[in-house]
């Protein structure tokens, strides 16, 4: 019986590197080479990166793509490559994977499921292809699927009925939380369906608000995994389809949420200060969970010495906050700055004084707190280079319990799409891996510090109330009604409800930043900032 070695080559592609990727692809086809394996299976848009988005409205970008595609065959003497790359031909642009064998081009396979729902946007860009594509590689019957072929079913049948007796999937299947299990739930449910096994490889790194977490694997005909790639990492692993089936091969074990969360954020950050050249981060310190959360990752995914920690005391600044904030960069070994803004606020005040003179103090003065404290970290990074990180998490972003041009102006937020409760929770697994997030940040009651004896619960309801109600409405797109119905108090539902929809505006001109729940306020968030509509209650 034939046997087949497959080497999956779960690479990091950056989008439009088109000779960046060539080199990464090329490396993949050595190293697979010297570990024996006769094919190369790669992940879906390897050559260009996904998703290039409006890039695949340019004449050009097809063009340099089409020959880095016949550059790359040309070296695949011998050893064969299955790579995914657009195809623009007759005015119609397709999503293709083609085997590359013998230096040239022998086959190609265009995508027959386009999504276009949650962050994908595909119909914009490609038309469906509608024809199976069976090739015969060392004698096995090999079907080539792109992604979305084998979410929905037509495509794999197709390739069943065209003779394919293992079927080979290029993916760029962006990561949520617990997406690992969903990707082996359905990719199974095809396995059993079809009665021939999967090998699933797909793209990892960091793309914009996207993490996309390799886990490539591979589902024999039952069902049963026989093989899974390490997770957040680039890796080349090896896939043995020997008389008639995938044999068991190394399978690293999915990690638990909070592990897999933090390795997202670490990457997604990573990723998105080297891809875009910025030397390092600056984050505004505050004392509190989310800044103190934002610097750990950032140190951990840049190394602390790309990291500057910046404190910017009011005289509303509690010296608990400042000896707390000491003390995380003290065993971040971060560097560390003060600047007091007290001078700064007396300035603005003088200078507003006629303007504001017989109106009472109120949330204006507590904004421009923050936006001097933006404006200062602003400058720092135009005079460093270095991008500003800012700190806001998803709950603050869904009620607008944030300051435009002041907590928010930054160039990448980190926890943007991280629920305040998740927050306490990734600081405390943070800590499992070294206690460096003092006790007083995990423990003491959230505050902006920007009036006296503030707290966040002054102004919102508890943030595990909020939490869950902006998850049912945001993510799950239950009415307020049905929210009601759940056990949640009124008054609290109209109030979250309320303020999610007064605040488009501010999530508009928010950073982007790192998605890792089924729904971010970023692609898959397109809610219209004029609108009038009415809930039902």
């Amino acid at each position: 019986m034939p046997a087949l070695t497959i080497a999956v080559a779960q690479i990091n592609a950056v989008v439009g590197d088109i000779a960046g990727n060539l080199r990464r692809l090329r490396d993949a086809a050595q190293r697979a080479r010297a570990q024996g394996a006769q094919l190369v299976l790669t992940p879906e848009l390897a050559l260009v990166g996904y998703p290039p988005e409006d890039l695949l409205l340019r004449p050009d970008f097809h063009r340099s793509s089409a020959r880095a595609l016949q550059e790359l065959a040309e070296s695949m003497r011998d050893v064969a490559m299955i790579v995914g790359h657009p195809l623009r031909e007759g005015g119609r642009c397709f999503n293709c994977a083609s085997l590359l064998r013998g230096g040239r081009v022998e086959a190609t396979y265009r995508k027959f499921r386009l999504p276009n729902a949650e962050v994908f946007d595909e119909e914009r860009y490609f038309e469906s292809g509608d024809s199976a594509c069976v090739v015969s590689i060392a004698g096995v019957q090999v079907g080539i699927n792109i992604c979305e072929d084998v979410w929905q079913s037509g495509a794999a049948e197709r390739a069943r009925a065209a003779g394919a007796e293992l079927l080979l999937v290029l993916n760029a299947s962006p990561f949520h939380m617990d997406k690992q299990a969903h990707r082996h739930e359905v990719v199974r449910a095809r396995v059993v369906h079809n009665g021939i096994p999967i090998v699933y490889a797909n793209l990892v790194g960091g793309q914009d608000e996207l993490v996309f977490d390799g886990a490539s694997f591979a589902l024999d005909r039952s069902g049963e995994l026989v093989f899974q790639a390490p997770a957040f990492e680039e890796a080349i692993g090896q896939v043995v389809f020997a008389d008639g089936k995938l044999l068991r091969g190394d399978i690293v074990p999915q990690a638990p949420r909070l592990a897999a969360v933090y390795s997202a954020l670490r990457l997604g950050v990573r990723d998105y200060l080297d891809k875009n050249g910025f030397p390092g981060a600056i984050i505004g310190l505050s004392g509190g969970i989310d800044s103190a959360l934002t610097v750990a990752i950032a140190a951990d995914a840049l190394g602390a010495d790309r990291v500057r920690a910046v404190m910017m005391p009011s005289p509303y600044t509690a010296t608990m906050s400042l000896d707390d904030s000491r003390a995380l960069v003290a065993n971040l070994n971060v560097r560390y700055d003060e600047i007091p803004i007290q001078a700064a606020m007396h300035a603005f005040e003088t200078m507003l004084a006629p303007q504001f003179r017989g109106l009472p103090a109120d949330t204006t003065e507590e904004n421009l707190q923050a936006r001097i404290r933006g404006m200062l970290l602003m400058a720092l990074s135009n005079k460093s280079g270095d991008i500003v990180l800012t700190t806001g998490n998803k709950s603050e972003m869904a009620v607008g319990y944030a300051t435009l041009y002041g907590d928010m102006a930054g160039g990448f937020a980190v926890i943007k799409d991280i629920p305040k409760t998740m927050v306490y929770q990734l600081a405390d697994y943070r800590n499992t891996l070294s206690a460096d997030i003092p006790h007083n940040i995990l423990t003491r009651a959230p505050s902006a510090e920007l009036r006296p004896d503030q707290t966040d619960q002054d102004s919102l309801p508890p943030y595990a109330v909020l939490d869950a109600i902006v998850e049912a409405y945001m993510e799950r797109d239950l009415s307020p009604r049905d929210i009601v119905a759940a056990g949640y108090a009124e008054a609290d539902v109209r109030r979250v409800v309320g303020l999610l929809r007064r605040n488009e505006y501010k999530r508009r001109q928010a950073p982007v930043g790192i998605r890792i729940t089924r729904r971010g306020f970023g692609k898959d968030w397109r809610y219209p900032i004029t609108n009038r509509y009415l809930d039902e209650f």
